[in-house]
């Protein structure tokens, strides 16, 4: 019995792994899909999901043709991040900050809290819609609007900002509708002034209790107010950082290109002399070799043409002597 315990005790973990490991291969393939262009969604997702009923496995096949395909929007605010990862988390960061911000603040200090908010939102759509034309998707007006809307949704709803993070949205997020607007944050009208006299207090021994209790919450409220700015002036200072970054790496980057192209030119043009001039050493040398040849065959006409003259000579002298 002991045995069949420890034997099955060995058959459940091993079917445990392979049940982590079948998760694990389904979340990379849904990983991949919201990470490809979005003509290229549907087609992947049913080459995938016809792989895995191929390997028998049905259930995973089942839940990668269930995914859906994201809008331009959707895929647009994925793309965002997925490609800047340290600006999503920082952007992430804020959101928390914002919503404890909304739990405990004023609407005062929500209002001076949303020009921040305004601006960090406009600058991240603006990344998307730049990472999505570079990636052959330009966005529409509305398709931006929608990208917008998935931010704010991101700043105000934690269940958003986890579906954001996940970067698989098939469609734009909406932010809730108790969570303050922008505008209605800007329109909100301040604390209307008391149109007569305070009430006086029922008793006046409480009054003085009740008079530091509330001046603690304003207290608690106000250091609050404080790290909510600290951590909006923060997250801005970053991403104008990351954005100027971006910037002067991209001015980098194409003057390095210009002097790349310009040093392939210099040394084509290089490697081309150099062509030239290894034909015109290979014809000279040619030359060379066969003005050699030449006079070897001179020369040794020459000493032919002088053994003969010499032979000559001494026939003449011996001609001559006789003669005389």
């Amino acid at each position: 019995m002991e045995r069949r315990r420890s034997g099955h005790g060995r058959e459940t973990g091993g079917n445990d792994t392979e049940k982590a490991e079948t998760v694990e291969a389904v979340e990379a393939v849904l990983s991949e899909l919201y990470s490809a262009p979005p003509g290229e969604f549907v087609p992947r997702r049913e080459e995938r999901a016809a792989a895995a009923r191929t390997a028998g496995r049905k259930e995973d096949a089942r839940r990668i043709h269930a995914a859906r395909r994201p809008t331009l929007a959707a895929w647009a605010a994925n793309l965002l991040t997925r490609s800047r990862l340290e600006e999503a988390r920082r952007f992430l960061e804020l959101g928390r900050a914002l919503r404890e911000a909304h739990r405990t603040l004023d609407t005062a200090g929500l209002r001076e809290l949303s020009a921040q908010r305004r601006r960090i939102v406009a600058a991240l759509s603006r990344q998307a819609a730049e990472l999505a034309s570079e990636a052959g998707h330009r966005l529409s007006p509305a398709a931006q609007r929608e990208v917008e809307s998935t931010l704010r949704a991101v700043l105000a709803d934690s269940g958003a900002a986890d579906e954001w993070a996940a970067g698989r949205l098939a469609a734009s997020l909406v932010p809730p509708s108790e969570f303050p607007a922008d505008s209605a944050l800007g329109a909100a009208p301040a604390a209307a002034e008391p149109s007569g006299p305070a009430p006086r207090p029922k008793s006046s021994r409480r009054a003085p209790a009740v008079g530091d209790e509330l001046a603690e919450q304003r207290g608690r409220r106000r250091k609050e107010l404080a790290r909510a700015r600290q951590q909006a002036e923060r997250a801005e200072r970053r991403l104008r950082d990351g954005q100027a970054a971006k910037s002067e790496a991209e001015v980098s980057l194409r003057r390095a290109e210009q002097r790349r192209d310009r040093a392939r030119e210099t040394v084509n043009s290089a490697e081309e002399r150099l062509r030239t001039a290894h034909e015109e050493l290979g014809r000279v040398e040619r030359e060379h070799r066969e003005a050699a040849e030449r006079g070897r065959g001179a020369a040794e006409e020459v000493t032919a043409a002088e053994q003969e003259s010499r032979t000559a000579s001494r026939r003449v002298d011996r001609l001559a002597s006789r003669v005389g």
